[in-house]
């Protein structure tokens, strides 16, 4: 992918691409740019789908997984097993109601069904985020009742602090499933300054005529534009990431 980022157009044209680059065009970076299509508009509808499910998701799911694992009432085993079992729904059975719920609410060709379903906690989430919660001792709980907090302080102040490996996994986790999402927005998406930066690919791909070599230099940068983010958010949250599968307690707080 980035031998044929930087080679040239003649390159290109011909297909004789390497394995390892032998040409350094570093301009094809600042040339997608200037493909015809709106590249750094399809970059900022990215971030415009992706940061609000950062934020939120993680937040939401914090939050229910808190109920999950700390609230005493009567049937929430059940209710968690109903919220688990909706991981084994296959998301192609609720690709036609979802799209006529949003049609009816007139959202196609909007960002809005991509953006509002990832504002709330999901089945993955809670369970993971559950199983992190279970694991920190009560006692820091009845310690803080004494002191006269109520649930929510608790959760902001005591049980909040120390998830931080397992909320930056989910972060981690809805950013890459978010910024590579490339079905959702083809379902919703239909004019280009609306498309998100994966589906945006697809039509700089779709460019050139049948009789055309497709511009596969610019694809590669674009490819790259698209996977290099999620490679900075993996390698600066790795060590959360491993720290989100151990046990807490005294160890989860060191």
């Amino acid at each position: 992918m980035v031998s044929i980022a930087l080679s040239s157009d003649a390159t290109t044209n011909a297909m004789s691409f390497s394995f390892f680059p032998t040409e350094w065009h570093w301009e094809n970076f600042i040339r997608v740019f200037d493909s015809g299509l709106p590249i750094g508009r399809f970059i900022v509808n990215s971030l415009c789908i992706v940061l609000p499910a950062c934020l939120f998701m993680t937040l939401s799911s914090a939050l229910v997984s808190y109920g999950f694992a700390r609230l005493r009432a009567p049937g929430k085993n059940v209710l968690f097993l109903i919220v688990l079992s909706t991981m084994m729904i296959p998301g192609q059975v609720l690709m036609i109601p979802q799209f006529i719920l949003f049609r009816s609410l007139g959202w196609v060709n909007t960002l809005l069904p991509l953006v509002i379903p990832n504002l709330f906690a999901n089945a993955y989430n809670v369970f993971l985020m559950r199983q992190f919660i279970t694991r920190i001792p009560t006692e820091l709980d009845e310690a803080a009742e004494l002191d006269g907090l109520g649930y929510f302080g608790i959760f902001t102040r005591i049980i909040l602090p120390m998830m931080t490996p397992v909320l930056a996994a989910v972060c981690v986790f809805t950013f890459s499933a978010n910024w590579g999402n490339f079905f959702g927005p083809l379902l919703y998406i239909n004019d280009e300054e609306k498309m998100p930066l994966a589906l945006g690919l697809q039509v700089l791909s779709a460019q050139s005529s049948g009789a055309q070599t497709p511009p596969w230099n610019m694809i590669m940068v674009g490819s790259l534009i698209l996977i290099i983010p999620v490679l900075i958010v993996y390698y600066f949250s790795q060590k959360y990431i491993y720290e989100s599968g151990l046990g807490v307690g005294s160890a989860g707080i060191k």
